[in-house]
């Protein structure tokens, strides 16, 4: 028997729209502590740092944040940074948006950037290039 889908089922890969909602008040309130520069790390300081995305659980408790330093340098140890200062920033987070509990903070790289110039090398390749000539051409 197919399952009924709760409110709290989207379907979409993002989530629903409160996690959405959720998620780009998170973004915004890390994003904003990186421009402020009150997020006292030399790792962090050292870096031009984006949030690119925050992921919330459905339940709102866990937040996935997605960071990316300028040109992916030195990317691991910009997230330990992020782990070691994890406590100030959940505390930070709470102060900015209002919500019943403050979600907890987990880390990402954000690789989508890598993964679409990865696809990009490939339908330049000469190989997938030959190929699409075929399929244009009508050759089997």
């Amino acid at each position: 028997m197919p399952r009924k889908k709760s409110h709290r089922d989207s379907g979409s890969p993002g989530g629903s729209q409160r996690q959405l909602r959720v998620g780009e008040l998170v973004r915004h309130a890390i994003a904003e502590l990186l421009v402020r520069g009150e997020v006292h790390d030399p790792v962090i300081e050292g870096h031009l740092i984006t949030v690119p995305e925050v992921r919330m659980s459905p339940d709102l408790r866990l937040a996935t944040v997605y960071i990316m330093p300028l040109a992916g340098r030195d990317a691991d140890e910009v997230v330990e940074a992020f782990e070691r200062n994890k406590k100030f920033l959940r505390g930070e987070v709470a102060h900015s948006i209002n919500l019943k509990f403050a979600p907890d903070l987990r880390f990402r790289i954000d690789d989508r950037f890598e993964e679409a110039e990865r696809i990009d090398r490939l339908l330049r390749s000469p190989e997938v290039k030959r190929d699409l000539q075929k399929d244009e051409s009508g050759d089997e």
